[in-house]
């Protein structure tokens, strides 16, 4: 993403992890999918360095009078120590093990409160967008091929035990991003 989000740089300053799914695909006809591939980067409040990224994917399915077909690019930032807790699992649901809700902060009370805020910029035609109810899990064998062993996002984010110097820009980027630069 090229374009700040609004508030990115007062929110990210704050934020625990950012997981980043470049590329969320959407469709419906009555039976609606979602799914997507992202890397989460966190930092502890010991070392305000992001980690190294670890693998997820995203997705959803849903019922009802639908139908369109966009993407977006989502941006996922974990506020609080549940949130951040809940990225590090092997798998969790938005809405339902953590709350989510639309992000920057000025968008009301339940922002201020969440464990996660979402930005996200669409294109295509498709009415709404709800991050409630999508399941993020890790995806183990990119991890592993990434890194060259076997790694879980703990070990990547928090213990620091796995690096890839080709992360080294993306991690500088978002450092610049969180900082209002």
């Amino acid at each position: 993403m090229t374009e700040r989000a609004p508030g990115f740089g007062r929110i990210g300053t704050d934020a625990k992890a950012v997981l980043v799914v470049p590329r969320l695909i959407r469709g419906a006809f009555i039976f609606g999918a979602s799914g997507g591939n992202g890397v989460m980067l966190g930092r502890s409040e010991t070392t305000p360095d992001w980690s190294y990224p670890a693998f997820y994917t995203m997705g959803s399915v849903s019922f009802g009078l639908q139908a369109g077909g966009d993407f977006s690019e989502v941006v996922l930032m974990a506020m609080t120590k549940k949130g951040l807790e809940a990225l590090l699992s092997d798998s969790f649901k938005l809405g339902a093990d953590v709350s989510v809700a639309a992000g920057p902060v000025g968008a009301g009370a339940k922002a201020a409160t969440a464990d996660i805020l979402a930005f996200s910029r669409n294109k295509g035609v498709y009415g709404g967008l709800s991050f409630d109810g999508s399941l993020i899990s890790t995806r183990d064998s990119w991890n592993h091929g990434y890194y060259g062993k076997s790694v879980t996002p703990v070990d990547i984010v928090v213990s620091h035990k796995v690096r890839n110097a080709e992360a080294d820009a993306l991690r500088r980027q978002l450092a610049t991003l969180a900082q209002g630069k």
